[in-house]
């Protein structure tokens, strides 16, 4: 079977709809330690501007390679990166699946970051499509890769937590 020919059962799609949601509570709650779980041991996470991504070139804002350096990212954020704290929220559309097969599935949703600093009003942080490769694991779901396209050619400051 073709990736492009099946579809899945309407509990894998209830499963992948699912992994995008606990993503995105996981980062609003602001409990790093949650956020490597989602991926699978050798993972890719990559956020990159959308001019890069259309032009094919690889230079990425942030690209990180295993598990392992999402846990040092965790740690960098809380223990050793210095900055002005913030809360961020999420909101993401449903996934809409690109591929499935009996390997993982292809699929991508748009999401809009915003951003809230103590005493300060929200503003919109960061918006563009996440496009991952998700495979299934003994622990249900998890993203084998996330390439998080932004669509701004900047971003305000650094971007310190996951998007």
């Amino acid at each position: 079977m073709s990736k492009s020919e099946a579809m899945p059962d309407f509990q894998t799609w209830m499963d992948l709809s699912r992994l995008y949601t606990d993503y995105a509570a996981a980062l609003d709650s602001g409990d790093w330690a949650l956020w490597p779980e989602f991926f699978t041991d050798a993972c890719s996470y990559k956020l990159q501007p959308r001019e890069n991504y259309d032009r094919g070139f690889p230079l990425c804002t942030m690209s990180l390679e295993s598990k392992g350096m999402l846990k040092d990212r965790v740690y960098g954020i809380s223990e050793t990166i210095f900055h002005d704290p913030y809360y961020q929220r999420h909101v993401v559309s449903a996934p809409r699946i690109l591929a499935f097969d009996d390997t993982g599935i292809d699929s991508e949703a748009n999401y809009a970051v915003f951003r809230t600093k103590p005493e300060a009003l929200s503003t919109v942080f960061n918006v563009g499509r996440y496009i991952d490769r998700v495979v299934r694991t003994s622990e249900g779901l998890r993203f084998q890769s996330r390439l998080c396209v932004f669509d701004s050619e900047t971003i305000p400051n650094s971007i310190i937590y996951p998007i």
